[in-house]
């Protein structure tokens, strides 16, 4: 069994009342997305995706409007059912959850938090987080607690009572949170929940949100096509491209490596300050040593995850390098040479 929390395998969406055919096509004879739509009136809205989300981990899908994420991310729950592929929830295929099960996940296990919160105007922001707990049969005692739990976990303590349109379009973003979060789900799916907001707003909720998946260690599911949204929230960012996955890693995995030239793109105008570590750039202490001799006393030291900022302001007012250090042990070298390539792109050998 995978301990994975979330975990999808080769699943495909075909749209179309044709798609069973074009999905026999594309496994016997490779046909592209461009084929696909001319010989059978389909739409490949998903490509082959697999990825595993373990506990606790954000893990961010982006990619451009139409690459086909929020179609992904709605098999999860399966408001989408896939053409082919197998999803697995918390060890679970699904796919093959009859609908009273299915039910009870989506009610019990999965929150999910949009961009528009469809907030109820007429029920108070407490009547609102508690709706689905109503629809379940909770007790109004229960549902009450519940909601005011909810609403104090997103710093909305005391505004219950109020109706949604007293509330500024941050504050009900974080209502839409507090819904999905008033159920005490495993898994939060969230697709675009910031991406209406105002730029200081946004990067508030994005600030509290991380605090809070660091307290509650929710496994979560993030979509946006803001990639310095990916890299803030994402522990690793999965890039779409046409319906396809096409590189998986961490924010420094894919600046530092893009795996083709869309990501590549995509990247360069990140800066790398903040994300490319000593250890990528680096060269090792004994190859250092027998190029160049031994580093003169009085180096700057850092450790293999010091970012590129930290090796900047060591290495400012001294033409020595810095020598990097795991457990008082010397393992690298960063030259103001390979620092500068480190800036403009390059990594160790």
């Amino acid at each position: 069994m995978s301990d994975a929390v979330v975990e999808l395998e080769n699943v495909w969406k075909v749209f179309g009342n044709r798609a069973a055919e074009a999905m026999e096509a594309i496994r016997t004879e490779g046909i592209g997305k461009a084929e696909v739509l001319e010989r059978f009136d389909a739409v490949v809205g998903v490509k082959d995706a697999s990825f595993k989300v373990p506990e606790g981990e954000i893990f961010c899908l982006m990619g451009l409007s139409g690459s086909g994420k929020s179609t992904l991310v709605r098999h999860i729950n399966r408001l989408i059912e896939p053409t082919a592929g197998t999803i697995r929830i918390l060890g679970e295929d699904i796919g093959a959850m009859k609908p009273d099960a299915l039910r009870a996940l989506r009610a019990d296990k999965i929150g999910m938090v949009f961009q528009n919160m469809a907030l109820l105007p007429h029920r108070s922001v407490r009547d609102n987080i508690g709706f689905a707990l109503e629809l379940r049969g909770m007790d109004g005692y229960r549902k009450f607690k519940a909601a005011d739990k909810a609403l104090e976990t997103v710093s909305l303590h005391g505004y219950g009572d109020r109706l949604p349109s007293e509330l500024s379009g941050g504050m009900q973003q974080r209502v839409g949170l507090a819904r999905a979060l008033a159920a005490d789900p495993e898994i939060l799916l969230m697709d675009e929940p910031f991406s209406a907001l105002d730029p200081l707003i946004r990067r508030n909720l994005q600030d509290e949100f991380l605090s809070l998946s660091a307290n509650l260690k929710k496994t979560t599911v993030f979509i946006t096509h803001d990639l310095d949204e990916a890299i803030r929230m994402g522990d690793r960012i999965g890039i779409m491209k046409d319906g396809e996955i096409v590189q998986i890693g961490t924010a420094e995995d894919i600046v530092t490596a893009p795996a083709d030239d869309y990501v590549a793109d995509f990247v360069a105008g990140i800066s790398r300050l903040k994300l490319v570590s000593a250890a990528k750039i680096m060269v090792g202490a004994d190859e250092h040593v027998a190029k160049f001799g031994p580093v003169p006393k009085g180096a700057p030291e850092a450790k293999p995850e010091d970012d590129l900022d930290t090796l900047v302001s060591l290495s400012t007012g001294t033409d020595l390098p810095v020598i990097i250090k795991s457990d008082g042990k010397a393992v690298g070298v960063v030259t103001k040479d390979t620092l500068l390539q480190g800036l403009q792109g390059g990594t160790a050998a």
